[in-house]
This record gives structure tokens, C-alpha cells and sequence, in this order.
């Protein structure tokens, strides 16, 4: 979908302003919930899509709630980023919003501890509504903290693997790779190099390139971020040195930083027809569900391919998983009108034809297990993949933290200095960035 999220600026800045939540929300209690959902009344909602294919989508999801519930009408407003969403939490009113979407999963656990979204439980099971039954096993992680659910999943996104299956076959490669060692092997044999550049890169490893974030590379090795007390688990999971190491090599075997990064500054939009991956300046590329649509949509010269993104060697047999995120739905604590926002939660999330029609108008992957079987789900064959990886036991996401996704910036930052040469030490860099995180994580408390 065309919208920039979770690349490490964009955590940094939301981690940022809801800090400032924190001081203002925490031990909030939420308002009223003795509203009357039956009577007539006027709820306002605020998300963060702006595609007119998007917001035609959403408005389309509202309408039909707004046709099963008549007495609720809704405000919808659109384009509202987190940082807008902080300050109308914190700041309340008759104009502030009673329902929220983000698609920051990473704020989640400030979401949750610091009370700006109302605990959804006591409304869940009001409506005899199990989350472990109705939705996919990550993507219940990412919607609570700390045994406490604040919001829920409002469709999904998975990570895969895209390769371009022309210049697979040109180079004699018969399938995706499973593991990292062929897909390095095969990154390497797609590589064909033009003076001091490319004509074709095999994939783009350096972290600034779109979508490969630390998270996303780090999902395949299944990591544990934080330990049983909620200290950073980094450098004790061997997980974060390979991971690292990993990239590190990949990024020196097909060329070295600087001449990749050389090759990245020519490349175009992420969101458009002049994606490298579209345009064939890249055979690999590491990418989520919604560029399967636009890929398509742009006729490209080859034949697209689909695949689970590799594993290491020693995980083999939990190929087929994946990262996972996506977008939350809650209510604000501040909203005088709960009992009728959460009627709007609970039919954008859990109505199955709401997901499924919401899901097939913006190439997303559904986010209950009914929908992602329903036989009205619209998806090209290669779609399944994504399906496949969000409904995957073995698949990951990044969990929740008192800070946000501050954790995440940390190691996205180590991960630039390794991958540049800067720090040539990954242990003693996880060491020191473990530091750092713990007492970000103390100081938000």
C-alpha cells in the first residue's frame, strides 16, 4: 500500500511524541462507557490512509457499518499520522477522536501502558469474542502488552520474498532459495556489473534501500529481543550477531557499501512504477503484500515470482514463515462514546465480509481466520504466500515496549554502523546498543 511506515525516521519521530503521551496519559482512566450504543449518536474516526483507492476503501467499510447500525453515525477523518493521534489523546474534547487506527504496531505497547487506548477485554468478552480464535497467533501478539489489550488487528501485512523469474532462468536458477546461503549464492549469480556500477544488482542488502529494515531481516532468525524481566536480550540471543553478520557479509560480497549505495541513489519512488525491483535494476527484492498489486498494475516486463523469505541453514524446516505488522483499530480513552466506538472496532475487525472487502480492495492480508478462508477473498494465486506466512506459527513480529519502537531504532542504528564498516565489532556493539536500549526503557517507566 502507498504509505511509508516503520523505516527507522519514522519510529524515531512517533517514539518521540509518544513519550510525551506517557506523561500525560499515564494512570488516565478511561471516560464514561455508560453511553447507549442503540440511541441515536455521532462517533469520530480517525485513520491514516490518503490513497484514493484507500480512503475510498475505508469510507466503504464505514458506510456499510453505518448500514447495519443506522442510530451511529460516523465522522470519518483520514491522513492522521500517530503524532496527530498522541496529541488529540492526550488532549481530549469534542473534537478528539473516539476511534483510532495506526499503522504503527510499534507504538503499541505505549498504546497500552500509558492508557490512551481503552483495555478492549472487558468488551471482548461482553460479546463472547475470543481473540485466540479469531485472530492469527502474531497478530494477537502485536496488538496487547503486558497482558493488556488495547487495540486490534485492522488487516495485515507479511514480508516475502520477490524474485524476477526471467532472470532466474537466464542465470539457470530453477527456485527461490530457502535458505540464506543459496539466496546469497543466487544474489551473487544474478549480479552482473557494469563498470564501477551494475546492469543488474542480484538484491540491494544496505539497510537504507526499501524495506530492509534490521526487523525485517531479523524476523527469519526468530529472535527474543527482551528477556523474562524485559531486558534486552540482544546479546545473548545468538540470533542478533548472525543476523547482522549476515547482512554485513552480503553487502561486502556484492560489491561493498559504498559502491551500493552508489547504485541505490539512482534508483526511483518505492511506491510507483520506477521501484528498482519493477524496473529490473534489482532480481530480489524484500517486500510486503501490497507491492504484489502495484507491481502488477505497473505491466511489468517479466514474470513476477512469490516465495517465503530464506531462513538460515540450520532452520530449514521453518521455511514458509515470515515478519509480520499492520494496522490497529482501539478506542480512545478520552471518547465519552465507547460503547458505540466499539461497535465500529468490533465490525471493521472481526465482520468477516467488512475485513475480507476491506483486505480485497487494498491488497492487504486479512486479519481473522474466517477471512483469510473465505471464498470472497479476491487474491492472484501468488497472494497465498502472504496468507500462508500470516497464518504460520513459526512467523514473527517486533513486540511491544514500554517506549515504542525506540528498541528498534537502536539496532537499526548499530546495524548502519556494521553494515558501513564504522563498527567493525558486533558483539561489542550489540553490548553497547543493549546498554542503550535498557535505559531508554528505564527512563519511559
Amino acid at each position: 500500500m502507498p504509505r511509508i511506515r516503520r523505516k527507522p525516521a519514522v519510529a524515531l519521530a512517533a517514539t518521540a511524541s509518544i513519550a510525551l503521551l506517557a506523561s500525560a496519559c499515564t494512570g488516565q482512566s478511561s471516560a464514561s462507557t455508560s453511553d447507549d450504543a442503540s440511541k441515536d449518536t455521532t462517533i469520530t474516526f480517525w485513520h491514516g490512509w490518503s490513497a484514493p483507492n484507500e480512503v475510498k476503501a475505508i469510507q466503504a467499510d464505514v458506510d456499510a457499518f453505518q448500514k447495519a447500525h443506522p442510530n451511529i453515525h460516523v465522522k470519518v477523518v483520514g491522513d492522521i499520522n500517530d503524532d496527530k493521534i498522541n496529541q488529540a489523546l492526550r488532549a481530549g474534547g469534542s473534537s478528539a477522536p473516539d476511534v483510532v487506527s495506526s499503522f504503527t504496531t510499534n507504538n503499541v505497547g505505549k498504546f497500552c501502558s500509558s492508557n490512551a487506548l481503552v483495555d478492549l477485554a472487558p468488551f471482548l468478552k461482553k460479546d463472547g469474542i475470543d481473540p485466540a480464535k479469531t485472530f492469527p497467533k502474531t497478530m494477537n501478539e502485536y496488538t496487547q502488552f503486558q497482558g493488556k489489550r488495547c487495540s486490534l488487528p485492522l488487516l495485515g501485512d507479511s514480508y516475502a520474498l520477490y524474485y524476477n523469474k526471467d532472470a532466474f532462468k537466464a542465470a539457470g536458477i530453477t527456485d527461490p532459495p530457502k535458505t540464506w546461503s543459496q539466496f546469497a549464492a543466487d544474489a551473487k549469480t544474478l549480479t552482473k556489473a557494469k563498470g564501477d556500477s551494475y546492469e543488474q544488482l542480484g538484491f540491494m542488502p544496505n539497510y537504507h534501500a526499501y524495506e530492509t529494515t534490521t526487523e525485517h531481516y531479523l524476523a527469519q532468525w526468530s529472535p527474543t529481543y527482551f528477556d523474562a524481566s524485559g531486558k534486552s536480550n540482544i546479546t545473548k540471543d545468538p540470533a542478533f550477531e548472525k543476523g547482522l553478520a549476515f547482512q554485513k557479509q552480503l553487502v561486502d560480497d556484492l560489491g561493498g557499501f559504498t559502491k551500493l549505495e552508489k547504485y541505490r541513489s539512482s534508483f526511483g519512488e518505492e511506491y510507483g512504477d520506477t521501484n528498482p525491483f519493477n524496473t529490473g535494476q534489482l532480481a530480489m527484492s524484500m517486500d510486503g503484500e501490497w507491492r504484489l498489486g502495484m507491481a502488477m498494475d505497473g505491466k511489468p516486463k517479466f514474470e513476477i515470482g512469490v516465495a517465503p523469505l530464506p531462513v538460515p541453514d540450520d532452520q530449514v524446516g521453518t521455511w514458509g514463515k515470515g515478519y509480520l505488522t499492520g494496522t490497529i483499530a482501539g478506542i480512545a480513552a478520552t471518547s465519552k462514546k465507547q460503547n458505540a466506538a466499539w461497535e465500529l472496532v468490533k465490525f471493521m475487525t472481526t465482520n468477516t465480509d467488512a475485513v475480507v472487502n476491506f483486505a480485497n480492495a487494498i491488497h492487504n492480508v486479512p486479519s481473522t481466520f474466517d477471512a483469510l478462508k473465505s471464498p470472497k477473498l479476491q487474491a492472484d494465486p501468488r497472494f497465498k504466500t502472504f496468507l500462508d506466512i500470516a497464518q504460520n506459527a513459526n512467523s514473527t513480529t517486533s513486540p511491544a515496549s514500554v517506549n515504542g519502537g525506540q528498541y528498534l531504532v537502536s539496532l537499526q542504528n548499530l546495524g548502519y554502523d556494521v553494515e558501513s564498516g564504522k563498527q567493525g565489532d558486533i558483539k561489542a556493539g550489540l553490548a553497547k546498543t543493549a546498554q542503550e536500549i535498557d535505559a531508554a526503557i528505564a527512563q519511559a517507566k
